[in-house]
């Protein structure tokens, strides 16, 4: 497979170890550092790049100071002590040359990643000219990383911070946005987002190949992922892609002609497959440059390409790995929350499989879930309304991460019992009282001895749901919103839907 070339500040770092240090090197930083930057408040800050071998190198921001020397291999790294968050300055780095890094600021910064969903723009989302007008935050930058997957883990990326406005805010993930407009506006402080996302990409093209091989869940998994890798044909595909073009351009003239809708036109395999980056491809490429950089959090968006039947009961042990993959890179465990599947009528999927891998992975700590199973659309696997999910993940971090109070989740299943005639099933995150929106609960179904589920009656009673149905008179199971596109309507006094579950965890 061919992927893109190694970065510039790759390169350099080879070029350097391959001159033995004969060669005098200007100090240079990775694209990350960079003019309009936000450096993460109140923790140490790495500041890092390459010089010249043995050259002594010294960093300052304000008053804040730090020094090293680069190694042998021209590779240096220094940590900047706590900074208080709204400081701004430039950031000087001072070795053989002088590097400004202008408009620097100090606050919260968070990390987003994931598919397309993550990836879509604010030019996309509902209400995007009213959105355009309103983005006057100067506080808030981005930084999207631009490069492809590749081979092996790159040292540098490609792309620049830019700093919100009516004019450049079209541009940016619009469910990191308006979850970093929120943070900004409730805390008052600076906020960096950093985007890093493909479009119809698979969990396993983010997680490292090291942690995947080693992963016993994923053993299966893995082999036949690096099986089909080594028996990909490029030639064999770049000539089929060419026939199937020929076929597509002949049927497009005649819907054309015949004023009927023109087939969609087909994919080339090679741009998918350097897109998508294979197993590990894309932490290569897009996430290991970055494992340096200081964050609060990530934010995680993803889980479409996991849900054909095939892949997504994996999807339990991937996204665990995931989280604990990226936090040993990081050396910290920083709070990561994911937004869960929503509600999609798309055929040929299984959602609930991979929301309720979603739901589990809540048992991992410091973690917290976006529940959207009410704001999807039945026909667009790419909803619209990304301002209330980056709300719903800036109340997670508000509440958990930043200890303000207010609602932090819809409801949550936390136990159940049985009874001779029904299913009870108890919430946490239930703040303001259970509530069935628009009219009586709906979405609940009840499972007999054998297994067979049939829609059931539902009732609220404190803080937990009675399931129980005529035609079952000995439950053993109950489910909710078990379908990819659900008529459900449980929520909390907060507004916040209740997550898809089922009682008998797939047995």
């Amino acid at each position: 497979m061919k992927l893109k070339s190694i970065t510039h500040f790759s390169a350099l770092i080879v070029s350097i170890a391959m001159a033995g240090g004969s060669v005098d090197a200007e100090v240079k930083l990775p694209a990350i550092i960079s003019d309009h930057m936000v450096l993460q408040a109140d923790a140490e800050v790495p500041i890092w790049g390459v010089a010249s071998p043995g050259e002594a190198i010294s960093v300052s921001f304000g008053e804040a100071t730090a020094t090293t020397t680069a190694g042998a291999d021209g590779r240096w790294e220094t940590r900047l002590p706590k900074l208080k968050s709204g400081q701004a300055n430039s950031l000087m780095i001072r070795g053989s040359n002088v590097v400004t890094i202008k408009d620097v600021l100090v606050g919260e910064v968070w990390l987003g990643s994931g598919q397309s969903n993550m990836a879509m723009a604010v030019n996309r989302v509902q209400n995007s000219e009213q959105e355009y007008a309103a983005a006057k935050f100067p506080q808030i930058r981005m930084f999207t990383v631009s490069n492809g997957a590749a081979r092996t883990a790159q040292a540098d990326c490609q792309g620049e911070w830019v700093v919100c406005s009516p004019e450049t805010v079209a541009r940016f993930s619009a469910t990191a946005y308006f979850f970093g407009r929120e943070l900004h506006r409730e805390l008052g402080v600076p906020v960096g987002l950093i985007n890093s996302s493909v479009g119809g990409t698979p969990i396993e093209s983010w997680i490292s190949p090291e942690a995947q091989a080693a992963s016993p869940e994923l053993k299966a998994f893995f082999a036949s992922e690096a099986k089909a890798d080594g028996e990909f044909d490029a030639t064999q595909a770049k000539a089929k892609f060419a026939s199937d073009m020929a076929t597509w351009e002949e049927a497009a003239k005649k819907a054309k002609a015949a004023s009927k809708a023109v087939p969609k036109k087909p994919e080339d395999p090679l741009v998918v497959r350097e897109r998508k980056g294979n197993v590990g491809g894309l932490f290569n490429g897009k996430i290991a440059p970055l494992v340096k950089y200081r964050i609060r959090g990530g934010l995680w968006y993803q889980g479409e390409a996991n849900s054909t039947p095939a892949k997504a009961n994996f999807y339990q042990y991937q996204l665990p790995l995931l989280i604990k993959d990226w936090r040993t890179r990081w050396g910290y465990d920083f709070p990561i929350a994911w937004v869960q599947l929503p509600n999609f009528g798309g055929p040929g999927r299984d959602w609930p499989t991979v929301r309720e891998a979603m739901l589990k992975t809540l048992a991992v700590p410091n973690t917290g879930m976006a529940i959207a199973i009410d704001i999807g659309e039945e026909k667009d696997i790419h909803p619209k309304n990304k301002q209330e999910v980056g709300r719903r993940l800036a109340l997670w971090a508000l509440g958990e991460v930043y200890g303000k109070s207010g609602p932090t989740s819809g409801p949550l299943p936390a136990g159940h019992e049985s009874r001779a005639d029904a299913i009870v099933v108890r919430f946490k995150h239930a703040q303001g009282g259970l509530v069935a929106k628009g009219g009586e609960l709906r979405g609940f179904e009840i499972a007999d001895k054998s297994g067979k589920w049939s829609a059931a009656a539902a009732r609220i009673e404190g803080d937990s749901i009675i399931v129980s149905s005529s035609a079952v008179t000995a439950p053993t199971a109950a489910r909710y919103a078990w379908s990819n596109y659900p008529d459900s309507n449980l929520f909390n006094g907060a507004g916040l839907p209740a997550s898809p579950f089922r009682t008998d965890g797939g047995k």
